[in-house]
């Protein structure tokens, strides 16, 4: 009776002893899951970009249709085109609603992506997909009102790359901020919500 009176206890605690540790693993999780700041909707917005046709843009042309923004470069070895493959599947997967969605790439690095560069480059995903330069003020002031961080870094080789922060930003045809489809949450969640922009 003893025995089994021990084990019992030994069980229990075990089992409590697991049930704390999964609470503070989910604790954790939910601590260091990435916080992004809510950009400003478009109407709030002041900056003025050339697009890879090298007409001016600004946040007024937005106003209309449901848009899609995503920050980039040219240059970058993983996570922007497999951004870029991401997007142009779920282009793919909305059919004819994809038509109704403006969808762009704005540079974080200007003093490479030329109108040109970015032409060639969003060409090799799907036409819908629109490139943004500027000045790098002009991209500066832009990725400010969308709470984007970026910066660039030094390679060994002598040349550089950038960081930058990687979510896919989500508008209302009338400039209101939807939603973000993080880089590294499930992509079966992206459709649904850039179809919540659509409706």
């Amino acid at each position: 009776m003893l025995n089994r009176r021990k084990l019992l206890i030994g069980a229990g605690a075990a089992v409590g002893a697991v049930a704390y540790m999964l609470a503070i693993g989910a604790w954790r999780s939910q601590s260091a899951a990435p916080q992004s700041p809510r950009p400003d909707a478009i109407t709030q917005m002041d900056w003025q970009l050339t697009d890879h046709n090298g007409a001016t843009v600004t946040p007024a042309d937005w106003i209309g249709r449901p848009t899609l923004v995503f920050f980039g470069f040219t240059w970058c070895p993983d996570v922007c085109p497999t951004t870029l493959m991401d997007i142009s599947g779920w282009l793919e997967d909305l059919g004819p609603e994809a038509d109704a969605l403006r969808v762009v790439l704005i540079t974080v690095d200007p003093a490479r992506d030329t109108p040109e560069v970015l032409a060639n480059y969003v060409g090799l995903f799907d036409p819908r997909i629109t490139g943004l330069t500027g000045a790098p003020d002009q991209i500066a002031a832009a990725a400010q009102h969308f709470r984007v961080r970026y910066t660039r870094v030094a390679r060994e080789d002598g040349d550089y790359t950038m960081d930058h922060t990687a979510g896919v930003f989500l508008f209302h045809a009338d400039g209101r901020f939807g939603r973000i489809i993080d880089f590294h949450e499930d992509r079966a969640f992206a459709v649904p919500k850039i179809r919540q922009v659509l409706t």
